[in-house]
C-alpha cells in the first residue's frame, strides 16, 4: 500500500507541475511574433531606402568643394559690386555740379540691387553646398550600412 501511495503521489506531483498548453504557448509567442514582424517590415523599408540611395548619383567631396568655391566667389563679387556702387554714389553725390543727380542715384540704386541679388545668390549657393555635403554624408553612411550586411 505504501508503494502504491508513493507511486500515486509521484504521478500527482509529476502531472501537477504540468506541461505548457497550446493556448499558453500561443499567449507567450504572439507578442513576439508581432514584434518580429514589425522589425522585419522596418528592415525591409530601410533596405529599400538604401537601394534607392545607391541608385542616385553620388555627390563627391570635389563637388562639394567646387560648390563652396563658387559660393565664395559669388560672395566676393557681391561685396565688390556693393563697394563699387557705394563709391559711385559717393562720387556722384560729391561731384554732381550741373550733372543729372537723378540718373546717378538711379545707377547707384541698380548697382546696390544687383549687389543684393548677388549676395542672395551666394547665400543660396552656400546652402546648396551645405545640402550637398549632408547628402554626401548620408550616402556614405548608407553605403557603410550596406557593406556591414
Amino acid at each position: 500500500m505504501k508503494k502504491s501511495l508513493l507511486v500515486a503521489l509521484c504521478l500527482v506531483f509529476f502531472f501537477s507541475a504540468g506541461c505548457a498548453t497550446k493556448d499558453y504557448v500561443k499567449q507567450q509567442v504572439d507578442p513576439l511574433v508581432d514584434r518580429i514582424s514589425r522589425l522585419e517590415s522596418r528592415v525591409g523599408t530601410l533596405e529599400d531606402r538604401v537601394a534607392a540611395l545607391e541608385k542616385r548619383p553620388g555627390v563627391s567631396a570635389a563637388d562639394v568643394d567646387a560648390a563652396r568655391r563658387e559660393a565664395a566667389e559669388a560672395r566676393s563679387m557681391a561685396q565688390e559690386a556693393l563697394n563699387t556702387a557705394r563709391s559711385a554714389g559717393a562720387g556722384a553725390g560729391a561731384g554732381a555740379a550741373g550733372a543729372d543727380t537723378g540718373a546717378a542715384a538711379d545707377t547707384v540704386r541698380r548697382a546696390e540691387d544687383a549687389a543684393r541679388r548677388a549676395e542672395t545668390a551666394a547665400d543660396r549657393a552656400e546652402a546648396a553646398a551645405s545640402k550637398a555635403e549632408q547628402a554626401s554624408k548620408k550616402s556614405q553612411k548608407a553605403f557603410e550600412l550596406q557593406q556591414r550586411k
